[in-house]
């Protein structure tokens, strides 16, 4: 079985080509989206880039959910299809509504471009099987408005349900909970603001450890989970 992973690209987007290069990696066929085109080509799983979607005017990704491309991926995720949102991809996703949440200007006001660690909070998610829970990975983090933010009554729903995919073990940017990456209440939609696809070669990034979640991905939909 062929695994097809959609990859979305806006008008800004800088991360889509590494996105793909990553899935391929894993072994899956990396299948280009675009933003104006209400189609996803028949795709098994989608990802939501990160970069400066139409120059993160307004807010960040507050325009790119609009974009014909996202009432596809809204409906699809709403069918149980795996989606990953990647920094302004997960900014995107919150905007959208498929996270809850907001991702706002980070504590200090300063862009952050740094290796990070992150833990593993929930290795149960279609996008995080190939990890222990409680594992440490490395991962780049550049972001000036990362800083995950919620009502505080969504904040205990998101920690009481399980939902807080990835904490900073050093939080950088003041979200609050330190928290790095969360999911949807099945799992299947995940967003983190660190760039996994690149940590996927330890020659040319800090680790490989972000190849874990494509892996985890081709895993769910071979399983048929």
């Amino acid at each position: 079985m062929s695994i097809k992973i959609g990859v979305i690209t806006f008008p800004g987007t800088l991360d889509d080509v590494d996105a793909a290069r990553a899935a391929r990696l894993a072994g899956a066929e990396a299948v280009p989206l675009w933003h104006g085109d209400a189609d996803l080509r028949g795709v098994d799983a989608v990802i939501v880039p990160g970069g400066f979607s139409y120059g993160d005017y307004l807010r960040a990704g507050a325009i790119a959910k609009f974009a014909p491309v996202m009432g596809e991926v809204i409906a699809a995720a709403g069918r149980g299809m795996p989606v990953l949102g990647i920094c302004n991809g997960f900014q995107v996703l919150c905007e959208a509504g498929l996270l809850p949440g907001a991702l706002t200007r980070n504590a200090g006001l300063h862009f952050v471009c740094r290796d990070i660690w992150l833990r593993v909070e929930n290795n149960t998610t279609a996008w995080t099987s190939r990890y222990d829970a409680g594992a440490e990975i490395l991962i780049p983090l550049k972001s000036g408005e990362g800083r995950y933010q919620a009502a505080p009554e969504v904040l205990a729903e998101l920690e009481g349900d399980g939902r807080v995919v990835f904490r900073y073990v050093d939080n950088v940017n003041g979200s609050l909970g330190d928290i790095a990456g969360i999911a949807s209440a099945n799992g299947r939609v995940v967003g983190l603001m660190p760039h996994p696809e690149h940590a996927t070669e330890a020659l040319t990034g800090p680790s490989d450890d972000g190849l874990g979640m494509y892996y985890s991905l081709l895993d769910t939909l071979l399983a048929g989970v």
